[in-house]
This record gives structure tokens, sequence and C-alpha cells, in this order.
């Protein structure tokens, strides 16, 4: 492939992705906020999972994965709160419930060690 049809063909792909992301779709904003995530951008990420909270409140998954990203970014406190908010939304669901009980295991442990008990699980 020359170098012009290289060039097209990643105008083309860069296109197409920025139309996914603009368009705002929850899919495709959790896949490219969990992208980022592996990156380790996790304020990038927390942005991505707070557009699609913004645009349905009751994304149990979005909830989520904010509040792993906000457990990441050290915002222990929120991070409780969404993850509490995705349990309420999907209580059934084995993954939040399983990241829930990790998470408050932890927080348990942490606000003891600190002092720091800010909305305890």
């Amino acid at each position: 492939m020359n170098n012009r049809a290289l060039s097209a063909a990643l105008g083309l792909a860069l296109a197409v992705v920025a139309a996914g992301c603009s368009s705002g779709g929850a899919g495709t904003q959790i896949a490219f906020g969990a992208d980022v995530a592996r990156q380790g951008l996790w304020r990038e990420a927390a942005f991505r999972f707070e557009k699609v909270i913004a645009a349905d409140p009751k994304n149990a998954r979005a909830h989520n994965d904010l509040a792993v990203a906000l457990e990441a970014t050290g915002d222990f406190a929120r991070a409780l709160e969404e993850y509490k908010k995705a349990l309420e939304l999907d209580p059934h669901n084995n993954y939040i419930r399983r990241n829930y009980a990790r998470f408050a295991e932890f927080y348990t442990s942490y606000t003891r060690t600190t002092g720091k008990a800010s909305g305890a699980p």
C-alpha cells in the first residue's frame, strides 16, 4: 500500500472512531472508557462513564465502571457512592456484586487505618 492509500485508510479509520465517540452511544463510550482505563488514563475513563450516566442514569455498568475509575484515582467516597448505585440498579449482577464486596472490604480497612470514614459501606 502506498503512502497516499495508507493515509486515506488511516483518515477513514480515525473518522469512524471519531464519529463513534461523538455519537455518545453508551456502548461506544463505555468501550472507549475501558480502553483508556487500560492505558491508565483514569480521569478520561471517568469522563466517558459520566457521559453515559448523564444520558442514562440507570446504566448500572456505567456506574460500576465509574466507581472503578474513581477508586483508581483515590476518590474513595465517590467510588463508594457509585458502587452502591450500580448495585441498587442491578442487584443480581454478580460482577457488580463482587466489585462492591471487594471495594467494601478495602474501604473498611482503609477507613480504620486512616481514620477517614466518609460514607462507610
